[in-house]
């Protein structure tokens, strides 16, 4: 799981560049997207390659779980996740979004 923790923030060409998580060793996470002025926080497991998120605060107030998987290679994290329970938890990186460590 260390490796994980940090600040990371999306790239240039993601859906939504310097969308950042910060996951802390405690188990919880704090995200921004500065430009729409969005903060969410909550708390996140990792077992292998699988992380679950659960968002308990949002500024629109969108709340839940999120599921997925992820891999890091040198400063980079390429995520994929779905809301739980309307998608399957994805299996691979097909479409994942990529980050780049910030601290």
């Amino acid at each position: 799981m260390n490796e994980i923790l940090g600040k990371w923030a999306q790239i240039e060409g993601q859906p939504y560049p310097g969308l950042s998580f910060t996951f802390k060793e405690d188990g919880t996470y704090d995200s921004a997207y500065e430009p729409m002025g969005i903060t969410s926080s909550g708390t996140y497991k990792i077992e292998g390659d699988l992380i679950d998120m659960n968002q308990t605060e949002h500024t629109f107030g969108l709340l839940g779980g999120f599921v997925g998987c992820f891999a890091i290679e040198g400063k980079q994290l390429k995520l994929n996740l779905v809301a739980e329970g309307m998608h399957e938890r994805p299996t691979d990186l097909n479409g994942a979004v990529i980050y780049e460590k910030v601290d």
